[in-house]
């Protein structure tokens, strides 16, 4: 949780009331308490309560504390009164009561100024009051909260692991956290694209709506859409890849920060038990939620497979599956692809995807094939085959006589087969798989437009292909996240379109110019715009090509 100055810090899952709740409390109400400074200031939280009369009490607090005092040893000396509210600031005290009587018979006006510069709420209370049943009254309530977020806690966690274990697939997940939550959870990737989302369906259509503009402004304190929105970030291995949001959570903070931290714990499960990637497909719920591309069921393990499936098939794509996940290690593999009939030892892999019509299922595959191999139908209709050959074997030769065999085939003349590079090492399996899948999805529908061999490379693609390939890496989001911001954010994104064409015309002014119908001098005020959104120069080589890449990653990443 990102603290901002002023706000005191706290634990992200600690519970706490604010100083205008404790102010309300019966037993503080009959001290008739009066806010003298910083009243604007009493949303901030409290997170314990402090009875102290020794004037550096600032050194012994951690922020967050209201503190009690009667102001003892602070009368008659005005320098000290002074310093004594600047050491309570400085500690992020979030408040101080002051109990009049004793030694100030009403506020005194060095602390008032203080706290008013400081913005300190400073509290008087007019009638005598037992600080120790104020103390009592907020710690229980205070120890009250923690218990019932932890109970949650632990009970949201133990329910969703249950639903893992009883193979529940990611959406019945994400519908209990919303359930829970009773607002709109999201997934997202770094680039916030919508992976998934939960919750009552009008409720997650608003969010949706203008999903970019408060997906950034989700992330930023103060108010606005940030306002109740809670994030847990998702990683594996050290690595993040995406983000599950709570979108207006209204609860208790402290609640919706366990509950997000437990959904977001077992999604990362899930996504290693299941095998549930990065790799292309749709998540459950996205579909045209958003019309985002997620990356959920391509190496679909599901058993709701046509009856073709034989249990060969299964095995095959269960592990094609693993492979490609990296939820277990390639050498710890080894053993069941030898169970299923393919040669490991001293072979040379080549990975493949078939972009088959229906009639070329995976069977069918391997028997044009003819070669030692596993295939197994993916979600999205395609065909991953792994192939395995001799070392003195001609693997080009072979990848190409399979393509001109396989569009010999009815209904099958414009089908392109997606290689990637030979693997020596079986470690380098799980790669190439991914890199023939890409690569078959930067040539989907386009084979016959391109021109295409009927075997292709990554690069066959070029630069568009290889950032296409790239588009899911969170490094590449991030570059085209950062490169782009400038052009993102609020009403400047209809620059866009100017600066993609500006760039794939070989920025030729003229021809931008008459493309978007506008002057040229309105063309060169638009280009100086982009310009200074984006704090490069489009003149020099390297900077327009970095927007280039950057904008060419944007667009694959958008669909």
């Amino acid at each position: 949780m990102t603290t901002t100055a002023g706000t005191p810090a706290q634990h992200p899952w600690e519970p706490a009331l604010s100083v205008r709740q404790v102010l309300g409390l019966e037993r503080v109400l009959a001290g008739q308490p009066e806010v003298v400074a910083g009243a604007h200031r009493l949303d901030r939280p409290v997170r314990w309560v402090h009875v102290a009369e020794a004037a550096d009490v600032g050194v012994m607090l951690s922020g967050g504390e209201m503190v009690l005092t009667t102001g003892v040893l602070l009368a008659g000396d005005e320098d000290k009164q002074g310093e004594y509210i600047r050491s309570l600031d400085r500690a992020e005290a979030s408040a101080v009561v002051l109990g009049l009587g004793r030694a100030f018979p009403a506020p005194p006006d060095v602390m008032r100024r203080a706290a008013e510069r400081c913005g300190l709420p400073l509290v008087v209370l007019h009638r005598p009051f037992p600080f120790a049943e104020l103390t009592e009254e907020v710690q229980s309530r205070l120890l009250r909260r923690k218990f019932a977020a932890v109970s949650l806690s632990e009970a949201v966690r133990t329910e969703l692991t249950g639903l893992i274990t009883a193979g529940a697939p990611v959406q019945r997940l994400l519908d209990e956290v919303a359930r829970h939550a009773g607002c709109p959870v999201v997934v997202t990737n770094l680039a916030h694209r919508v992976l998934a989302t939960a919750g009552e369906r009008a409720a997650v259509d608003d969010v949706l709506r203008d999903w970019e503009r408060i997906a950034r402004q989700a992330g930023q304190t103060g108010a606005g859409p940030a306002d109740g929105w809670i994030r847990a970030e998702l990683s594996c291995r050290g690595e993040r890849w995406g983000r599950l949001v709570l979108c207006g959570d209204r609860g208790e903070r402290a609640t919706g920060r366990l509950l997000a931290d437990r959904a977001a714990e077992a999604l990362v499960l899930h996504r290693m038990l299941a095998g549930d990637g990065t790799h292309g497909g749709t998540a459950p719920g996205a579909a045209g939620a958003a019309g985002s591309r997620g990356s959920w069921k391509s190496w679909d393990t599901s058993d709701s497979w046509d009856t073709w499936d034989s249990w060969e098939e299964q095995s095959a794509r269960s592990l094609l599956t693993d492979l490609v996940s990296g939820a277990v290690p390639a050498r710890q593999l080894l053993p069941r692809a030898r169970a299923a009939g393919l040669p490991v030892n001293r072979r040379v892999f080549v990975p493949l995807v078939v972009g088959a019509r229906d009639t070329a299922r995976p069977a069918r595959v391997l028997r044009l094939l003819g070669l030692p191999a596993i295939a197994a139908g993916l979600a999205d209709g395609r065909v991953a085959v792994l192939l395995s050959l001799a070392p003195d074997q001609d693997a080009r030769s072979l990848t190409a006589h399979f393509a001109a065999r396989l569009r010999a085939e009815p209904d099958a003349a414009h089908t392109v087969v997606a290689a990637a590079d030979a693997r020596t090492d079986w470690s380098d399996v799980p790669a190439g798989l991914r890199e023939a899948q890409q690569v078959a999805d930067a040539v989907a529908g386009s084979a016959a437009a391109l021109g295409l061999p009927p075997v292709v490379r990554l690069r066959d693609v070029h630069l568009r292909g290889l950032v296409r390939l790239l588009r899911d890496d969170p490094h590449v989001q991030s570059f085209a996240e950062r490169e782009l911001d400038g052009l993102l954010r609020g009403p400047d994104r209809d620059l866009l379109p100017v600066l993609r064409t500006y760039l794939a015309t070989g920025r030729n002014k003229s021809r931008t110019a008459r493309l978007h119908h506008v002057s040229r001098p309105a063309l060169y005020r638009r280009i100086e715009a982009i310009q200074d959104r984006l704090g490069v120069d489009l003149d020099d080589f390297e900077q327009a090509a970095s927007v280039h890449i950057a904008l060419l990653a944007h667009d694959a990443q958008q669909g």
